[in-house]
């Protein structure tokens, strides 16, 4: 007989911790629907599921003491999926809409869960804002919440937490803010809470300014929920372009500042600047969106169909490009409109990425900063092969496992990519959509990237509810597999991870 040799018991008994907490972030739209007399049932039925299935976990016999990179492993996984599943009930229950579908309910709920920010909804105006919210609010736990949350229930375990932040950042040491990584976990939540606070009091100040009219308490809320966390989803049917310019820039900084080391942005705050100003990291990060925003702003520019202000070409460029690298998922307008050139320069894009201990998704900017730094080391050690020259960054050497991982990783992402890509156009094909290899491409990145809008019928003020149902459950499962790295998905289903 054969020997499991991971502890299951502990892995679904973290689980239903985070189960059981996730009932407190669900009387969110529950008082929302109470203050605009909409039904109640979607959400108690939310946090009964949430309480009995966090309490059976709980009652089972694991050890949290046990707790190894095995069970961290299968913890994650099972927690991005169960929250998800329990995220899409309130969806169900209302039934309302394309979302009230079980297979595109669990689509908006993955989506949102995993700040991909792509949406089966068509209609937004048939549905209550109670259940708008949610669809934000549950961005907002995706972004660094259920990661945080997770690691901060661990706080006698030491170790433990951080082996689960490993297991999400695919990192083997976690630089400890504090020596307790309970302590870690509560700075990077205070630090997400306050930058939540500060983005809805600038969209709501301004609002307040005579600014941005529509920018209520409201839409304040629901939109720094997602913009913070890099996420997307919007209560508007046209995103963020529904408002002023201005609110337009003011989101911009927030998308960046999500996407941005939140280890490196306390150390900034906390009389440290140069940690963050120092970083070959953030400063490839923000070279990229300077890069390609100028070239899709020339490509506006010498655009002959597209009649932009100088000031909205820039915004447009700006706005778009940033949402897309930070894999925030905004729009300013319909991208899909523009030159092959920008929306080929947007696609792009798609697979770069934030920086790493951020709330983005993608390959992110450590990766390629790395896989080139390793490149070019490569073309001169061809010139001279008894030359011993390390792979640095910001002043450090990084070791060659390190880079062998990441161009395993950039070759996995690149492999799934184009599968991905393929299942798409052929299940189209079955249904006889008319998806071009393009669209495909969009929506096989977006999803799996964790970007949210795509082209053509997936662009960004346009919905995924006209893919088959097996595309969608292939593009659920790829969302939870892109959010969390891929590995920790994967390695479950390899024999030597229960076995060996």
């Amino acid at each position: 007989m054969v020997r499991i040799r991971v502890d299951w018991r502990t892995s679904l008994d973290l689980t239903g911790r985070v189960l059981l907490y996730l009932a407190v972030p669900l009387v969110v739209p529950l008082v929302v629907a109470l203050w605009y007399g909409e039904p109640l049932a979607p959400f108690l039925v939310a946090i009964a599921a949430s309480l009995l299935l966090g309490g059976g976990f709980r009652a089972l016999p694991g050890d949290p003491s046990s707790l190894g990179p095995r069970e961290a492993f299968l913890a994650v996984a099972v927690i991005w999926l169960l929250v998800a599943a329990v995220g899409a009930i309130p969806f169900v229950v209302a039934s309302t809409g394309t979302i009230a579908h079980p297979i595109n309910a669990m689509f908006e709920s993955m989506s949102g869960l995993t700040t991909t920010g792509a949406t089966t909804l068509q209609d937004f105006s048939i549905h209550d804002r109670s259940v708008l919210m949610w669809r934000q609010l549950i961005q907002w736990l995706g972004g660094l919440g259920i990661l945080i949350l997770a690691t901060a229930i661990l706080s006698e375990l030491g170790v433990g937490g951080a082996q689960l932040m490993e297991s999400e950042s695919q990192t083997r040491n976690v630089n400890k803010l504090t020596p307790r990584i309970s302590e870690t976990a509560r700075l990077i939540w205070g630090l997400y809470l306050g930058l939540t606070a500060l983005a809805v009091a600038v969209y709501y100040g301004l609002n307040l300014a005579g600014l941005a009219p529509n920018m209520g308490p409201y839409n304040a809320f629901a939109h720094a929920f997602t913009s913070v966390a890099t996420a997307g989803f919007s209560p508007e049917p046209s995103s963020v372009g529904a408002f002023a310019p201005v609110v337009q820039w003011a989101v911009v900084p927030f998308m960046i500042a999500g996407s941005t080391s939140f280890v490196l942005m306390y150390f900034a705050i906390h009389g440290d600047p140069m940690r963050l100003l120092t970083s070959e990291e953030f400063h490839f990060y923000i070279g990229t969106i300077a890069f390609f925003s100028a070239v899709v702003a020339a490509s506006l520019v010498f655009d002959s169909t597209t009649q932009f202000s100088t000031e909205a070409t820039v915004r447009h460029a700006v706005f778009n490009v940033a949402s897309i690298v930070t894999t925030t998922g905004y729009a300013s307008t319909d991208f899909t409109l523009w030159s092959a050139a920008a929306k080929h320069m947007l696609f792009v894009c798609m697979f770069l990425g934030g920086m790493v201990g951020s709330t983005t998704c993608s390959i992110k900017s450590l990766r390629w900063l790395v896989a080139l730094k390793a490149f070019k080391r490569n073309l001169f050690t061809s010139v001279h092969p008894n030359a011993i020259r390390p792979v640095r960054l910001s002043g450090r050497s990084v070791d060659e496992a390190t880079i062998r991982d990441i161009y395993a990783y950039l070759l996995l992402s690149i492999v799934i990519f184009f599968l991905f890509t393929i299942l798409i156009i052929v299940d189209s094909a079955r249904i006889g959509t008319n998806v071009s290899e393009f669209e495909a491409m969009g929506a096989a990145a977006s999803t799996f990237l964790n970007i949210g809008p795509a082209f053509g019928a997936a662009g960004p003020f346009g919905t995924y509810d006209g893919f088959s149902t097996t595309t969608k459950t292939a593009m659920i499962l790829l969302m939870w597999v892109g959010r969390i790295e891929i590995i920790p998905v994967l390695v479950l289903f390899t024999a030597a991870f229960w076995k060996s």
